[in-house]
Protein backbone atom coordinates (compact mmCIF):
# COMPACT_ATOMS: atom_id res chain seq x y z
CA UNK A 1 0.00 0.00 0.00
CA UNK A 2 1.20 3.23 -1.00
CA UNK A 3 0.17 6.46 0.15
CA UNK A 4 0.25 9.90 -1.50
CA UNK A 5 -0.13 13.57 0.19
CA UNK A 6 -2.06 16.34 -0.85
CA UNK A 7 -1.10 20.15 0.32
CA UNK A 8 -2.25 20.79 3.54
CA UNK A 9 -4.79 23.87 1.79
CA UNK A 10 -5.96 21.68 -0.43
CA UNK A 11 -10.05 21.76 -0.55
CA UNK A 12 -11.93 18.64 -0.98
CA UNK A 13 -15.89 19.30 -2.13
CA UNK A 14 -18.58 17.49 -3.93
CA UNK A 15 -20.83 19.34 -6.98
CA UNK A 16 -24.59 19.53 -8.29
CA UNK A 17 -26.87 21.85 -9.98
CA UNK A 18 -30.02 23.19 -9.64
CA UNK A 19 -32.16 21.51 -11.97
CA UNK A 20 -31.23 18.58 -11.24
CA UNK A 21 -31.42 18.12 -7.55
CA UNK A 22 -34.41 20.55 -6.47
CA UNK A 23 -37.49 20.17 -7.50
CA UNK A 24 -40.40 22.45 -6.41
CA UNK A 25 -40.54 23.59 -9.93
CA UNK A 26 -43.55 25.86 -9.54
CA UNK A 27 -43.03 26.72 -6.24
CA UNK A 28 -41.60 30.11 -4.95
CA UNK A 29 -42.76 32.38 -7.94
CA UNK A 30 -40.07 29.80 -10.16
CA UNK A 31 -40.83 30.62 -13.32
CA UNK A 32 -39.99 27.73 -16.04
CA UNK A 33 -36.57 27.48 -17.45
CA UNK A 34 -35.74 25.73 -20.77
CA UNK A 35 -35.10 22.20 -19.02
CA UNK A 36 -38.95 22.25 -18.04
CA UNK A 37 -40.03 22.28 -21.21
CA UNK A 38 -37.80 20.25 -22.44
CA UNK A 39 -37.98 17.18 -20.29
CA UNK A 40 -41.89 18.01 -20.94
CA UNK A 41 -41.27 17.64 -24.87
CA UNK A 42 -42.50 13.75 -25.46
CA UNK A 43 -39.36 11.98 -26.82
CA UNK A 44 -36.49 14.16 -25.10
CA UNK A 45 -35.67 12.45 -21.78
CA UNK A 46 -35.66 9.39 -21.49
CA UNK A 47 -38.74 7.47 -20.15
CA UNK A 48 -40.54 10.68 -19.87
CA UNK A 49 -38.71 12.01 -16.78
CA UNK A 50 -38.51 15.72 -15.33
CA UNK A 51 -36.88 17.31 -13.09
CA UNK A 52 -40.02 18.36 -11.17
CA UNK A 53 -39.45 16.87 -8.07
CA UNK A 54 -35.97 15.50 -9.04
CA UNK A 55 -34.37 14.60 -5.12
CA UNK A 56 -36.47 17.49 -3.61
CA UNK A 57 -33.56 19.13 -2.19
CA UNK A 58 -35.70 22.49 -2.04
CA UNK A 59 -37.32 20.78 0.67
CA UNK A 60 -34.45 18.92 2.33
CA UNK A 61 -31.75 21.82 3.27
CA UNK A 62 -31.47 20.30 6.48
CA UNK A 63 -30.92 16.71 5.48
CA UNK A 64 -28.34 17.11 2.45
CA UNK A 65 -26.16 19.80 4.33
CA UNK A 66 -26.33 16.82 7.18
CA UNK A 67 -24.91 14.63 4.64
CA UNK A 68 -22.12 17.00 3.56
CA UNK A 69 -21.00 17.90 7.14
CA UNK A 70 -20.92 13.56 8.20
CA UNK A 71 -18.79 13.70 4.96
CA UNK A 72 -16.49 16.34 5.53
CA UNK A 73 -15.96 18.27 2.87
CA UNK A 74 -14.42 21.44 3.29
CA UNK A 75 -16.54 23.09 0.30
CA UNK A 76 -19.82 22.23 -1.74
CA UNK A 77 -20.65 23.36 -5.12
CA UNK A 78 -23.97 24.05 -6.15
CA UNK A 79 -26.06 25.98 -9.31
CA UNK A 80 -28.15 29.01 -8.62
CA UNK A 81 -31.70 28.67 -11.17
CA UNK A 82 -32.08 32.02 -12.79
CA UNK A 83 -35.86 31.00 -12.86
CA UNK A 84 -35.68 31.79 -9.31
CA UNK A 85 -33.99 34.62 -8.65
CA UNK A 86 -35.93 36.42 -11.77
CA UNK A 87 -38.41 34.62 -13.33
CA UNK A 88 -39.08 36.08 -16.63
CA UNK A 89 -35.09 36.69 -17.12
CA UNK A 90 -35.07 40.42 -16.69
CA UNK A 91 -36.90 42.60 -14.58
CA UNK A 92 -38.65 42.12 -10.83
CA UNK A 93 -36.01 40.23 -8.14
CA UNK A 94 -37.67 37.16 -6.65
CA UNK A 95 -37.26 37.08 -2.73
CA UNK A 96 -38.14 33.79 -2.09
CA UNK A 97 -35.65 32.72 -4.65
CA UNK A 98 -33.01 34.73 -3.04
CA UNK A 99 -34.40 33.58 0.68
CA UNK A 100 -34.14 30.07 -0.37
CA UNK A 101 -30.22 29.69 -1.65
CA UNK A 102 -29.59 32.44 1.43
CA UNK A 103 -30.80 29.57 3.81
CA UNK A 104 -28.57 26.90 2.07
CA UNK A 105 -25.67 29.32 1.90
CA UNK A 106 -26.20 30.53 5.38
CA UNK A 107 -26.28 27.22 6.67
CA UNK A 108 -23.34 25.55 4.66
CA UNK A 109 -21.60 28.07 6.43
CA UNK A 110 -22.57 27.40 10.16
CA UNK A 111 -21.15 24.05 9.45
CA UNK A 112 -17.88 24.82 8.23
CA UNK A 113 -18.26 24.09 4.48
CA UNK A 114 -17.72 27.17 1.98
CA UNK A 115 -20.09 28.01 -0.90
CA UNK A 116 -18.94 27.80 -4.25
CA UNK A 117 -21.73 28.69 -6.10
CA UNK A 118 -22.42 28.08 -10.28
CA UNK A 119 -24.44 31.01 -11.66
CA UNK A 120 -25.17 29.32 -14.67
CA UNK A 121 -25.89 25.46 -14.86
CA UNK A 122 -28.30 25.39 -18.07
CA UNK A 123 -31.53 26.46 -16.79
CA UNK A 124 -32.07 29.62 -18.89
CA UNK A 125 -35.86 30.93 -18.21
CA UNK A 126 -37.65 29.90 -20.80
CA UNK A 127 -39.02 33.57 -21.12
CA UNK A 128 -35.63 33.92 -22.57
CA UNK A 129 -35.75 31.33 -25.06
CA UNK A 130 -39.00 32.49 -26.15
CA UNK A 131 -36.81 35.64 -27.41
CA UNK A 132 -33.91 33.89 -28.91
CA UNK A 133 -32.46 32.68 -26.06
CA UNK A 134 -28.78 32.76 -26.23
CA UNK A 135 -28.81 33.20 -29.97
CA UNK A 136 -30.11 36.55 -29.43
CA UNK A 137 -27.17 38.94 -27.67
CA UNK A 138 -29.88 40.72 -26.09
CA UNK A 139 -30.12 38.02 -23.63
CA UNK A 140 -26.15 38.82 -22.57
CA UNK A 141 -26.79 42.17 -20.73
CA UNK A 142 -29.97 40.19 -18.99
CA UNK A 143 -27.53 37.66 -17.99
CA UNK A 144 -25.45 40.46 -16.24
CA UNK A 145 -28.30 41.95 -14.38
CA UNK A 146 -29.06 38.55 -13.20
CA UNK A 147 -25.22 37.72 -12.10
CA UNK A 148 -25.25 41.66 -10.15
CA UNK A 149 -28.54 40.62 -8.36
CA UNK A 150 -26.89 37.58 -7.55
CA UNK A 151 -23.55 39.34 -6.53
CA UNK A 152 -25.51 41.93 -4.37
CA UNK A 153 -27.67 39.39 -2.31
CA UNK A 154 -24.73 37.00 -1.39
CA UNK A 155 -21.51 39.33 -1.35
CA UNK A 156 -19.33 38.93 1.90
CA UNK A 157 -21.22 35.31 2.09
CA UNK A 158 -19.90 33.57 -1.11
CA UNK A 159 -15.99 33.90 -1.88
CA UNK A 160 -16.17 31.51 -5.26
CA UNK A 161 -18.20 32.20 -8.05
CA UNK A 162 -18.30 30.31 -11.24
CA UNK A 163 -20.15 32.16 -14.42
CA UNK A 164 -20.91 29.29 -16.47
CA UNK A 165 -20.87 25.33 -16.00
CA UNK A 166 -19.55 23.42 -19.42
CA UNK A 167 -20.02 26.00 -22.19
CA UNK A 168 -19.59 23.39 -25.03
CA UNK A 169 -22.82 21.88 -23.03
CA UNK A 170 -24.48 25.15 -23.75
CA UNK A 171 -23.97 25.62 -27.20
CA UNK A 172 -22.64 22.31 -29.19
CA UNK A 173 -24.11 19.42 -27.26
CA UNK A 174 -27.67 21.95 -26.62
CA UNK A 175 -27.80 23.74 -30.56
CA UNK A 176 -25.77 21.04 -32.71
CA UNK A 177 -26.20 17.81 -31.34
CA UNK A 178 -29.52 18.65 -29.92
CA UNK A 179 -28.94 16.38 -26.81
CA UNK A 180 -30.01 18.93 -24.48
CA UNK A 181 -32.58 22.11 -23.91
CA UNK A 182 -33.22 23.86 -26.34
CA UNK A 183 -32.61 20.80 -28.78
CA UNK A 184 -31.51 22.59 -32.05
CA UNK A 185 -29.88 21.49 -34.62
CA UNK A 186 -27.58 23.97 -36.39
CA UNK A 187 -23.67 24.50 -36.18
CA UNK A 188 -24.04 28.07 -36.57
CA UNK A 189 -26.92 28.91 -34.16
CA UNK A 190 -24.13 26.39 -31.63
CA UNK A 191 -21.59 28.61 -33.23
CA UNK A 192 -23.77 32.27 -32.45
CA UNK A 193 -25.06 30.60 -28.42
CA UNK A 194 -20.97 29.79 -27.53
CA UNK A 195 -19.72 33.11 -28.49
CA UNK A 196 -22.44 35.04 -26.69
CA UNK A 197 -22.08 32.85 -23.82
CA UNK A 198 -18.51 33.52 -23.43
CA UNK A 199 -19.33 37.60 -23.99
CA UNK A 200 -21.72 36.66 -21.24
CA UNK A 201 -19.23 35.41 -18.74
CA UNK A 202 -16.80 38.14 -19.66
CA UNK A 203 -19.37 40.96 -18.99
CA UNK A 204 -20.50 39.25 -15.48
CA UNK A 205 -16.84 39.06 -14.51
CA UNK A 206 -16.29 42.87 -15.18
CA UNK A 207 -19.36 43.57 -13.30
CA UNK A 208 -17.76 42.04 -10.83
CA UNK A 209 -14.73 44.13 -10.86
CA UNK A 210 -16.90 47.17 -10.83
CA UNK A 211 -18.75 46.19 -7.88
CA UNK A 212 -15.72 44.95 -5.78
CA UNK A 213 -17.73 41.99 -4.88
CA UNK A 214 -15.58 40.04 -2.19
CA UNK A 215 -13.91 36.88 -3.89
CA UNK A 216 -12.97 35.15 -6.67
CA UNK A 217 -14.80 34.41 -9.70
CA UNK A 218 -14.05 31.96 -12.70
CA UNK A 219 -15.91 29.64 -14.75
CA UNK A 220 -16.27 25.72 -15.49
CA UNK A 221 -15.45 24.42 -19.12
CA UNK A 222 -15.66 20.56 -19.50
CA UNK A 223 -12.32 19.09 -21.22
CA UNK A 224 -11.49 15.55 -22.60
CA UNK A 225 -8.31 14.29 -23.59
CA UNK A 226 -7.87 13.02 -27.05
CA UNK A 227 -5.21 10.98 -28.12
CA UNK A 228 -4.16 10.52 -31.93
CA UNK A 229 -4.66 6.76 -32.91
CA UNK A 230 -1.31 6.84 -34.54
CA UNK A 231 1.46 9.55 -35.84
CA UNK A 232 0.13 10.09 -39.32
CA UNK A 233 -0.76 13.81 -40.18
CA UNK A 234 -3.91 12.62 -41.21
CA UNK A 235 -4.82 11.33 -37.57
CA UNK A 236 -2.63 13.83 -35.96
CA UNK A 237 -4.87 16.85 -37.48
CA UNK A 238 -7.97 15.00 -36.68
CA UNK A 239 -6.79 14.76 -32.71
CA UNK A 240 -6.14 18.95 -33.30
CA UNK A 241 -9.75 19.97 -34.56
CA UNK A 242 -11.66 17.60 -32.22
CA UNK A 243 -9.70 18.36 -29.19
CA UNK A 244 -9.46 21.97 -30.47
CA UNK A 245 -12.97 22.17 -30.81
CA UNK A 246 -13.74 20.61 -27.36
CA UNK A 247 -11.02 22.40 -25.41
CA UNK A 248 -9.50 25.32 -27.13
CA UNK A 249 -12.93 26.34 -28.45
CA UNK A 250 -13.67 27.65 -24.90
CA UNK A 251 -10.49 28.15 -23.16
CA UNK A 252 -7.85 29.97 -24.97
CA UNK A 253 -10.59 33.35 -25.79
CA UNK A 254 -11.35 33.46 -22.30
CA UNK A 255 -7.30 33.54 -21.44
CA UNK A 256 -5.82 34.23 -24.92
CA UNK A 257 -8.38 36.44 -25.89
CA UNK A 258 -8.58 34.69 -29.24
CA UNK A 259 -10.17 31.85 -31.12
CA UNK A 260 -8.17 28.68 -32.11
CA UNK A 261 -6.70 29.73 -35.61
CA UNK A 262 -6.66 26.44 -36.71
CA UNK A 263 -10.56 25.82 -36.18
CA UNK A 264 -11.38 29.34 -37.32
CA UNK A 265 -9.99 28.47 -40.48
CA UNK A 266 -11.82 25.21 -40.40
CA UNK A 267 -15.24 26.01 -39.62
CA UNK A 268 -14.82 29.11 -42.25
CA UNK A 269 -13.69 26.46 -45.19
CA UNK A 270 -16.91 24.71 -43.93
CA UNK A 271 -19.41 27.80 -44.55
CA UNK A 272 -19.55 28.67 -41.06
CA UNK A 273 -18.57 31.80 -39.18
CA UNK A 274 -17.90 33.73 -35.66
CA UNK A 275 -19.76 36.85 -35.31
CA UNK A 276 -17.55 38.99 -33.27
CA UNK A 277 -18.12 42.42 -32.61
CA UNK A 278 -15.69 45.33 -31.71
CA UNK A 279 -14.55 44.80 -28.31
CA UNK A 280 -16.08 41.15 -27.98
CA UNK A 281 -12.70 39.55 -27.21
CA UNK A 282 -11.57 41.77 -24.61
CA UNK A 283 -14.62 41.09 -22.97
CA UNK A 284 -14.53 37.92 -22.78
CA UNK A 285 -10.28 37.94 -21.81
CA UNK A 286 -11.17 39.78 -18.54
CA UNK A 287 -8.95 38.23 -16.29
CA UNK A 288 -10.41 35.63 -14.04
CA UNK A 289 -9.17 34.32 -10.55
CA UNK A 290 -9.34 30.78 -11.11
CA UNK A 291 -10.22 27.88 -13.73
CA UNK A 292 -12.71 25.32 -13.08
CA UNK A 293 -12.00 22.23 -14.95
CA UNK A 294 -14.55 18.89 -15.00
CA UNK A 295 -13.03 15.79 -16.79
CA UNK A 296 -15.05 12.60 -17.02
CA UNK A 297 -13.50 10.74 -20.27
CA UNK A 298 -11.24 10.96 -23.68
CA UNK A 299 -10.51 8.75 -26.37
CA UNK A 300 -7.94 8.21 -28.80
CA UNK A 301 -9.37 10.04 -32.83
CA UNK A 302 -8.40 8.44 -36.29
CA UNK A 303 -9.00 10.38 -39.30
CA UNK A 304 -12.43 9.14 -41.35
CA UNK A 305 -12.93 11.48 -44.48
CA UNK A 306 -16.99 12.48 -44.17
CA UNK A 307 -17.56 10.68 -40.52
CA UNK A 308 -17.87 13.75 -39.21
CA UNK A 309 -17.15 18.05 -39.44
CA UNK A 310 -13.38 17.22 -38.13
CA UNK A 311 -13.28 14.04 -40.57
CA UNK A 312 -12.73 12.19 -37.66
CA UNK A 313 -13.66 8.88 -35.41
CA UNK A 314 -13.27 7.80 -32.23
CA UNK A 315 -11.20 4.72 -31.52
CA UNK A 316 -11.92 3.76 -28.10
CA UNK A 317 -11.97 -0.09 -27.77
CA UNK A 318 -8.85 -0.48 -25.27
CA UNK A 319 -10.23 1.56 -22.93
CA UNK A 320 -12.74 0.12 -20.33
CA UNK A 321 -16.16 1.65 -20.22
CA UNK A 322 -18.60 3.03 -16.99
CA UNK A 323 -22.37 2.53 -17.47
CA UNK A 324 -22.92 5.43 -18.99
CA UNK A 325 -20.47 4.21 -21.81
CA UNK A 326 -18.04 6.83 -21.16
CA UNK A 327 -14.79 5.55 -21.69
CA UNK A 328 -12.18 5.74 -18.62
CA UNK A 329 -9.17 7.32 -19.19
CA UNK A 330 -7.28 8.35 -15.88
CA UNK A 331 -4.23 9.29 -17.46
CA UNK A 332 -6.23 11.89 -19.98
CA UNK A 333 -7.28 13.98 -16.70
CA UNK A 334 -3.38 13.55 -15.87
CA UNK A 335 -2.28 14.98 -19.52
CA UNK A 336 -5.35 17.39 -20.06
CA UNK A 337 -4.60 19.15 -16.59
CA UNK A 338 -0.74 19.35 -17.75
CA UNK A 339 -1.33 20.95 -21.35
CA UNK A 340 -3.38 23.35 -19.47
CA UNK A 341 -0.96 24.22 -17.66
CA UNK A 342 1.68 24.48 -20.19
CA UNK A 343 -0.88 26.38 -22.40
CA UNK A 344 -2.23 29.44 -20.55
CA UNK A 345 0.38 29.39 -17.51
CA UNK A 346 0.13 29.05 -13.97
CA UNK A 347 -3.42 29.94 -13.34
CA UNK A 348 -5.14 28.17 -9.85
CA UNK A 349 -7.60 25.43 -10.76
CA UNK A 350 -10.32 23.50 -8.80
CA UNK A 351 -11.49 20.73 -9.90
CA UNK A 352 -15.28 21.66 -10.01
CA UNK A 353 -16.70 17.46 -11.57
CA UNK A 354 -15.52 14.47 -11.88
CA UNK A 355 -16.94 11.07 -11.38
CA UNK A 356 -18.89 8.38 -13.10
CA UNK A 357 -21.92 6.36 -13.60
CA UNK A 358 -22.34 2.95 -12.05
CA UNK A 359 -25.32 1.50 -11.58
CA UNK A 360 -25.62 -0.23 -7.85
CA UNK A 361 -28.42 -1.44 -5.79
CA UNK A 362 -29.28 -1.28 -2.94
CA UNK A 363 -28.95 -4.50 -0.64
CA UNK A 364 -29.78 -4.52 3.22
CA UNK A 365 -29.08 -0.58 3.41
CA UNK A 366 -25.78 -0.56 1.87
CA UNK A 367 -24.74 0.15 -1.81
CA UNK A 368 -21.62 -1.26 -2.69
CA UNK A 369 -19.77 0.45 -5.52
CA UNK A 370 -16.50 -0.77 -5.95
CA UNK A 371 -16.73 0.61 -9.35
CA UNK A 372 -16.94 3.96 -8.33
CA UNK A 373 -14.46 4.20 -5.52
CA UNK A 374 -12.16 2.16 -8.27
CA UNK A 375 -12.35 5.17 -10.51
CA UNK A 376 -12.28 8.19 -8.60
CA UNK A 377 -8.89 6.52 -6.61
CA UNK A 378 -7.36 6.06 -10.40
CA UNK A 379 -8.20 9.50 -11.65
CA UNK A 380 -7.34 11.41 -7.83
CA UNK A 381 -4.09 10.08 -7.98
CA UNK A 382 -3.91 11.47 -11.57
CA UNK A 383 -4.83 14.54 -9.98
CA UNK A 384 -1.59 14.47 -7.44
CA UNK A 385 0.69 13.29 -10.35
CA UNK A 386 -0.56 16.46 -12.05
CA UNK A 387 -0.05 18.89 -8.65
CA UNK A 388 3.41 16.84 -8.18
CA UNK A 389 4.23 17.74 -11.72
CA UNK A 390 3.51 21.84 -10.90
CA UNK A 391 -0.18 21.84 -12.08
CA UNK A 392 -1.70 24.77 -9.06
CA UNK A 393 -4.57 22.58 -8.51
CA UNK A 394 -6.49 23.47 -5.04
CA UNK A 395 -9.29 22.08 -4.99
CA UNK A 396 -11.50 18.33 -6.07
CA UNK A 397 -15.15 18.25 -6.52
CA UNK A 398 -16.77 15.36 -6.92
CA UNK A 399 -19.56 14.59 -9.41
CA UNK A 400 -21.81 14.34 -7.74
CA UNK A 401 -22.88 14.16 -4.01
CA UNK A 402 -26.81 12.26 -4.90
CA UNK A 403 -27.98 10.60 -7.74
CA UNK A 404 -30.43 12.89 -9.43
CA UNK A 405 -32.03 13.82 -12.63
CA UNK A 406 -29.23 13.10 -15.62
CA UNK A 407 -30.46 15.46 -18.33
CA UNK A 408 -31.55 13.82 -21.30
CA UNK A 409 -30.94 10.49 -19.42
CA UNK A 410 -33.47 11.35 -16.73
CA UNK A 411 -33.41 9.33 -13.49
CA UNK A 412 -31.48 6.06 -15.38
CA UNK A 413 -27.66 7.15 -15.04
CA UNK A 414 -26.71 7.26 -11.10
CA UNK A 415 -23.67 9.44 -10.29
CA UNK A 416 -23.87 9.67 -6.84
CA UNK A 417 -22.14 9.10 -3.17
CA UNK A 418 -25.43 9.13 -1.91
CA UNK A 419 -28.67 6.47 -3.50
CA UNK A 420 -31.87 8.34 -3.99
CA UNK A 421 -34.42 6.46 -3.51
CA UNK A 422 -36.69 8.50 -6.52
CA UNK A 423 -39.81 6.83 -5.23
CA UNK A 424 -39.64 7.67 -1.71
CA UNK A 425 -36.49 10.10 -1.87
CA UNK A 426 -35.07 8.53 1.11
CA UNK A 427 -30.81 9.06 0.97
CA UNK A 428 -28.98 6.42 1.22
CA UNK A 429 -24.90 7.09 1.72
CA UNK A 430 -23.29 4.69 -0.65
CA UNK A 431 -19.79 2.53 -0.11
CA UNK A 432 -18.23 5.33 -1.87
CA UNK A 433 -19.40 7.69 -0.11
CA UNK A 434 -17.34 6.27 3.00
CA UNK A 435 -14.24 6.45 1.03
CA UNK A 436 -14.50 9.45 0.08
CA UNK A 437 -14.84 10.38 3.42
CA UNK A 438 -12.16 8.57 4.65
CA UNK A 439 -10.14 10.67 1.80
CA UNK A 440 -11.37 14.09 2.86
CA UNK A 441 -10.80 13.51 6.29
CA UNK A 442 -6.67 12.35 6.16
CA UNK A 443 -6.27 14.51 3.12
CA UNK A 444 -3.95 11.97 1.46
CA UNK A 445 -4.90 8.47 -0.63
CA UNK A 446 -4.25 4.89 -0.48
CA UNK A 447 -3.14 3.45 -3.61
Amino acid sequence: MTTVKFPDDFKWGTATAAYQIEGAYDEGNRAPSIWDTFAKTPGKVLNGDTGDVACDSYHRIDEDIRLLKELNVDVYRFSIAWPRIIPQGRGEVNAEGIAYYEELIDKLIANGIEPFVTLYHWDLPQSLQDEGGWENRATIDAFVAYSEAVFHAFNGKVKKWITLNEPWCISILSNYIGEHAPGKQDLQTALDVAHHILVAHGKSVKRFRELAIEGEIGYAPNTEWRTPYSTSPEDVLATQLRSGSFNEWFLSPVLKGEYPELLMNWYEKKGFTVKIEPGDMDIISQPIDFLGINYYTGSFIRHASGNDIFDSEEISSSLGKTDFNWNIYADGFYQVLSWITATYGQIPIYITENGACYEADLVDGKVNDEARINFLRDHIMALHRAISSGVPVKGYMVWSLMDNFEWAFGYSKPFGLVHIDFNTLERTPKESYYWYKQLSSSNQLEV
